[in-house]
């Protein structure tokens, strides 16, 4: 069940390493292709390999500066985006409801959570439903709410119904909640 329960809640990377496998073979293939034609007597497609190895050695010469940066970044940011999918967590936006133990698992996406977040902080703060937004990520809850003008709204009524609401779902982790009352109501809501 962990096992399931890992694959609804992070992305697959099968993408990226299909992408990086193509590249890396498109490059061998073409590798292979100018030395096959090299070998056999026959004029180089785009470049002959001997030449290519002998530019790549002397690289800096004979390149415009702006065009030798252009192309270093490019290909900086081509490898910062596949160490950058390799190495960090791929979370999708869902979390898990801690079922007590069973053999259950419920995987829900954090807009529903958030859904449910805001109808119970928008009747703790008696406003209309255009007046709270709230923001689920996996480590925290961000509440804002805009009350009308000359009705109060209490910080700590809106946190509590809040977390109230959490602890009924029994999220698993348990985000943290942070509540904003906006300064500026809105009229005749």
């Amino acid at each position: 069940m962990r096992r399931v329960v890992y694959r609804e809640t992070h992305s697959s990377r099968a993408a990226v390493a299909v992408v990086a496998a193509v590249l890396v073979m498109g490059l061998a293939g073409y590798g292979l292709l100018e030395s096959a034609v090299h070998a056999i007597g026959q004029p180089a497609w785009l470049i002959e390999p001997q030449l290519a190895a002998e530019r790549i050695v002397a690289l800096p010469a004979g390149v415009p500066p702006l065009l030798l940066g252009a192309g270093g970044a490019v290909v900086a940011m081509v490898g910062l985006f596949f160490l950058l999918n390799a190495v960090l967590p791929g979370r999708r936006a869902r979390h898990v409801l801690n079922c007590g133990g069973s053999s259950t698992a419920v995987v829900v996406d954090d807009e529903v959570i958030a859904s449910a977040l805001a109808r119970s902080a928008r009747l703790a703060a008696n406003v209309t439903p255009e007046q709270v937004m709230v923001v689920v990520s996996q480590r925290q809850v961000i509440v804002n709410v805009r009350p009308t003008s000359g009705v109060p709204v209490t910080e700590n009524a809106v946190l509590a119904a809040v977390q109230d609401e959490l602890r009924e779902m029994s999220l698993d982790p348990l985000p943290e909640v942070r509540v904003n009352i906006s300064t500026a109501g809105v009229i005749g809501a």
